[in-house]
């Protein structure tokens, strides 16, 4: 087991360490990133990168494209706490709805510092306009960890964006729990932004269906979020047995994985 922080209560900055809790934590996001680089390489021309959705400079996607004419669009949004990470770890997972004949759409967004929460989430909803126009039929957004929270806000009954479904992965649906953490000190999360930006404070849109997922071996405060943001939008939640918060989103890789087909259901 990696060193972790030695257990107090209340103590938020545990509660949401995930990589002290997961045994090689640190050899993921090269593993990420090298994945990602050689999916992105072997697509060739069913690969178009860089494509500006906005006006600033972190508002570019990349753009998968089945063999065939695509069945509609899946938007992945990534993770590391709204301040890490970019489009060019994730290509990787793009394989399993790409098989399923869904064009895959991963954008980068303008990270904290830099922004606030609820401008990340106002250039999430500008990425899906502008697949939408790309890609046509139903588009579904997912995302993981700070992800499946700007992806569970596409499907917020505030957000008027063209979704069909979301499926939020190890969702951060609550806000509040973390400005007493040490990275608010980069987030600034004030009282008035967790009350607009966390999904579980809002309704599920109407026409909108959603499923969470999360790793059945997370962190507790992980399984809380997701089970709160089910329970107050009334959908289904899935625990993955054998997953914490680096592994739960391996199965997009995979067209047959439980996770891919949650995820492409209902449409």
């Amino acid at each position: 087991m990696t060193d972790r922080p030695p257990y107090r209560w209340p103590d938020p900055d545990r509660d949401y360490a995930n990589g002290a809790f997961i045994p090689g934590a640190a050899d993921y996001p090269p593993r990420w990133t090298e994945a990602a680089a050689g999916f992105r390489q072997s697509l060739g021309k069913r690969a178009d990168l860089d494509l500006a959705y906005g006006p600033s400079p972190r508002e570019k996607l990349d753009l998968f494209l089945p063999e065939g004419p695509a069945k509609g669009a899946v938007v992945f949004v990534h993770g590391g706490y709204w301040h890490l990470f970019s489009k060019a770890h994730w290509s990787h997972l793009a394989a399993g709805p790409l098989a399923r004949g869904y064009a895959v759409a991963m954008p980068s967004y303008t990270l904290a510092p830099a922004a606030r929460i609820n401008e990340m989430t106002a250039e999430i909803a500008r990425a899906c306009w502008f697949v939408g126009t790309r890609v046509a039929g139903p588009m579904v957004v997912t995302g993981h960890s700070a992800g499946g929270h700007l992806s569970a806000r596409m499907g917020c009954d505030d957000m008027p964006v063209p979704v069909a479904r979301v499926v939020p992965i190890s969702p951060l649906a609550e806000l509040g729990p973390l400005i007493a953490t040490g990275m608010n000190a980069t987030l600034k999360i004030d009282a008035a932004e967790a009350a607009a930006e966390s999904p579980a404070r809002h309704g599920l849109r109407d026409g909108v269906t959603a499923h969470v997922w999360v790793g059945a071996e997370e962190r507790p405060a992980f399984l809380m979020q997701a089970r709160l943001l089910a329970e107050e939008w009334g959908c289904p939640w899935t625990a993955d047995p054998g997953h914490h918060h680096f592994s739960v989103i391996e199965g997009l890789q995979d067209p047959e994985s439980p996770l891919c087909q949650v995820l492409l259901a209902e449409l």
